[in-house]
């Protein structure tokens, strides 16, 4: 007789199932399983087919999004619809100041202007939950010192401490990965600098970009978009379309436009524009030949 359909991954159903079918054999009708060595036997199958079982049925589940309990599954699933989780999100706050440089400075030289390093600029006088909050600046913030007072006005300050982390690519690594190793990571504040080498004083920055489309007018950002295999990208029109409404001077920014558009069309890849659309500037952009508004 063929073993039962199990409804659930239970050792003693598992156990039983196949006492019963060793039973029905003519052979061992009479037979003690619970006092024999063929019981052993049994036990071991048992735990077989019930690790079997287990392994098939959480297979199956890490399969499917709705019913996938690790977290790695559930994320490769989601990107396969377009959805990337969030990270967690630093709290932020907006705050202006006012430094008078002579009071901590001996020297009756008063500087032209006063710079704000990265990193750690505040934190709460009272605590939260026993603990208090650092707030930090993401980069360097230069403001001029008038009248013996540099105003910081409107500054974002992000909880949490700036960290840096160096990394180094080895061509000879195929598959090379970059972990960062903090899982308190605000993503969306996540800059990346690429040097030619450790010594040079020169290099590119790189944000996080999660979307082909609000791709900034640069060749930069062009020709990564042609790395990615991108056959369309949509240019970000709102500081043009800013500037147009201000009516201030947009001849270089249409330039950018321009240029951009040209290098992608070169590249094969269609060109929409997008954001901050009017009348007035959908009709400036219509001169372009390469751009679709």
């Amino acid at each position: 007789m063929p073993l039962s359909n199990f409804t659930n991954l239970d050792f003693d159903q598992v156990k039983t199932t196949l006492t019963d079918y060793i039973r029905s054999n003519s052979n061992f009708t009479d037979y003690d399983f619970q006092g024999s060595n063929l019981s052993a036997i049994i036990d071991l199958l048992a735990y077989n087919t019930y690790i079997t079982s287990y392994n098939a049925n959480m297979v199956t589940n890490e399969v499917f999004i709705d019913s996938a309990t690790l977290r790695e599954n559930v994320v490769s699933l989601a990107r396969n619809i377009g959805y990337v989780p969030r990270s967690k999100t630093a709290a932020r706050a907006v705050i202006s100041f006012t430094v008078n440089p002579s009071e901590d400075d001996d020297s009756t030289i008063t500087p032209a202007s006063l710079t704000l390093k990265a990193g750690p600029v505040a934190a709460t006088t009272g605590t939260f939950g026993n603990t208090s909050f650092v707030f930090s600046t993401l980069e360097d913030i230069t403001v001029p010192v008038r009248n013996g007072i540099a105003t910081f006005d409107n500054i974002t300050v992000y909880e949490g401490t700036l960290l840096t982390s160096e990394f180094i690519y080895d061509a000879k690594s195929l598959n090379q990965k970059f972990i960062l190793p903090n899982s308190g990571i605000d993503t969306d504040l996540i800059s990346v600098k690429v040097k030619n080498s450790r010594d040079d004083t020169q290099s590119v920055t790189y944000k996080l970009q999660d979307s082909l489309f609000d791709i900034n007018p640069s060749s930069k950002d062009i020709r990564l978009a042609k790395k990615l295999n991108a056959d369309c990208i949509e240019i970000h029109t709102g500081k043009l379309a800013n500037l147009v409404k201000s009516k201030k001077n947009y001849s270089s920014e249409l330039n950018r436009i321009k240029k951009s558009a040209k290098l992608a069309s070169s590249l094969n890849i269609e060109v929409h524009a997008g954001h901050g659309l009017d009348y007035k500037t959908t009709k400036i952009l219509k001169l372009l030949a390469q751009v679709f508004v």
